[in-house]
C-alpha cells in the first residue's frame, strides 16, 4: 500500500516545503485541484522538477477537453492524471489514450457515481479506481469510505478524511493507494505524522503476513 500526499488549499512555497518535509514517508505527490486552479499547470511542473523519484499525481478532474487537459498534465511532468466518472465514455477513454502515449495513467475519481455507472466503468481496468468523499460532504458530518466498492481497476485507491483510525478499515479492504491530505498537511509535526501512517502501515502489513 502506498501514501499518495494531497496538498490543496495552499501556495506553492508551502506545498513544496511540505512535500520535502514528508518526502522519506511518502510515495505519490498529488498536485491538487485547488494548487492547479489557483497556480496553473506550471504547479505540476514545478513538483515534478522538484521531486524527480516521486510519482505526480494531477488531480485535475477532467469531465470534458480531455485530449487538451491531458496533454497539459502529461506534457508538464504528472505521471497520473485524474478524471471523473461521471464523465462521459468518449472523455474517459481518451483520456486512457492520452496516458498511453506518454506512458502515463488515469485515475477515475469515483465521486457520485453510481452503483450503475461503476459497472459500465469496469471496462476501464487499466485506470486506476478511487473511492471518494468530497470535501463538503466530509464538512457537512459526512463519514469518509463507507462504500468500498468493488471494481475491475488495476488499482484501488481511496480519498477523503482518512485518519489513523481509519486506517485499518482502508487495509482491510486491500486498498494500493490511500490518498492522505489534512491528517498530514494540517498535523502540527506533518513529518512524524506522515511517518505515523507509514508505521502503521508496515505493521498491518506485517500482521496480515504473519
Amino acid at each position: 500500500m502506498m501514501i499518495q500526499l494531497a496538498l490543496d488549499r495552499m501556495n506553492m512555497e508551502e506545498a513544496l516545503k511540505l512535500a520535502r518535509t514528508v518526502e522519506s514517508s511518502i510515495d505519490w505527490i498529488e498536485v491538487g485541484t485547488s494548487l492547479i486552479k489557483e497556480f496553473g499547470i506550471g504547479s505540476i511542473k514545478e513538483m515534478s522538477e522538484s521531486f524527480p523519484d516521486k510519482k505526480i499525481v494531477a488531480d485535475m478532474k477532467t469531465i470534458d477537453n480531455a485530449a487538451y487537459e491531458m496533454d497539459l498534465c502529461f506534457q508538464n511532468g504528472a505521471d497520473i492524471a485524474t478524471v471523473m466518472g461521471v464523465a462521459s465514455d468518449v472523455t474517459i477513454q481518451t483520456c486512457l489514450e492520452k496516458a498511453r502515449e506518454y506512458n502515463g495513467k488515469i485515475m477515475i475519481d469515483l465521486l457520485n457515481v453510481s452503483d450503475s455507472r461503476l459497472e459500465q466503468l469496469q471496462k476501464y481496468n487499466e485506470a486506476i479506481f478511487c473511492e471518494h468523499v468530497s470535501k463538503d460532504s466530509q464538512e457537512n458530518g459526512g463519514h469518509a469510505l463507507i462504500n468500498m466498492r468493488n471494481h475491475a481497476g488495476s488499482m484501488r485507491a481511496a480519498a477523503g478524511g482518512i485518519t489513523l483510525s481509519s486506517l485499518p478499515a482502508m487495509i482491510a479492504n486491500r486498498l494500493d493507494v490511500m490518498i492522505i491530505g489534512s491528517a498530514i498537511t494540517k498535523a502540527k509535526h506533518p513529518a512524524d505524522a506522515a511517518n505515523r501512517f507509514k508505521e502503521a502501515m508496515n505493521m498491518e502489513k506485517d500482521v496480515k503476513q504473519a
